[in-house]
């Protein structure tokens, strides 16, 4: 896991405290000298993780998202920020290139692809700057307190889950479509990745919920307006929704 380093800036506690006031002073700016609108203002140092298990759509949802956004956030998505580097690394310890979970994959990699991930959208933030972070980010979602304490790592502040939702058959449908290598083992056991990894059942934490399994791009912008709607909604009146 991510451990921040709490020590101040250049050995300076002054230093520290101008950087952590960078995303106030941000929403002073946009509302008191640009007049940007208080839901617009208080973006500016927002987190939204959206997340959903490959092919259900998450790439499609979170350009769809990003050109809704003001100010656009800076887009980290996992696969294209770690993909090649995965890769490398389970080429060079002979490891299966699909293998994309279990405990060796998660001691070696993830946890290092989910840390570089955290420490870039928390460095991002700090500068007032909203971040747009796209992975299954499986481990959080999953459980209340793990996400608590994920939000904190991320730097506190507001942060959102946008959760895209696809029904298992037609997820399968789409990994076979895509035709990529890295899925050969999750198709070998569909229903046991499928009771693993629940890619239609929502998580237990408040979240913005876009469902991805049918319908046409058309439709897919429509709930993605719907969801930014919300999404707005309570970052005005700082109330969490789904």
């Amino acid at each position: 896991m991510y451990i921040p380093d709490l020590q101040p800036i250049g050995g300076s506690l002054m230093w520290s405290a101008l950087i952590a006031a960078l995303p106030l002073l941000t929403v002073f700016i946009t509302l008191g000298v640009l007049r940007w609108r208080a839901h617009w203002a208080g973006l500016s140092g927002l987190a939204v993780a959206l997340v959903g298990f490959m092919a259900a759509g998450k790439t499609t949802v979170a350009a769809l998202l990003a050109a809704r956004l003001r100010p656009h956030p800076a887009v980290l998505d996992k696969d294209t920020v770690y993909g090649s580097f995965v890769a490398a690394v389970l080429a060079e310890a002979g490891r299966d290139p699909g293998e994309r979970e279990g405990p060796w994959y998660d001691d070696h990699v993830k946890v290092h692809e989910y840390g570089g991930l955290t420490a870039t959208a928390r460095e991002i933030r700090s500068h007032g700057c909203p971040v747009l972070l796209v992975g299954p980010f499986t481990g959080m979602i999953r459980d209340p307190r793990r996400w608590a304490g994920w939000v904190e790592e991320l730097g506190g502040g507001t942060v959102r889950l946008a959760w895209v939702g696809c029904a298992p058959e037609v997820l399968r449908d789409r990994i076979i479509a895509r035709g990529s290598g890295r899925d050969g083992g999750k198709l070998a056991a569909y229903e046991a990745f499928v009771e693993r990894m629940r890619p239609h059942v929502p998580p237990p934490v408040e979240h913005l919920a876009i469902e991805n399994s049918v319908d046409g791009p058309a439709r897919v912008a429509e709930r993605v307006d719907a969801a930014l709607h919300r999404l707005l909604q309570n970052t005005d009146d700082g109330v969490s929704g789904r």
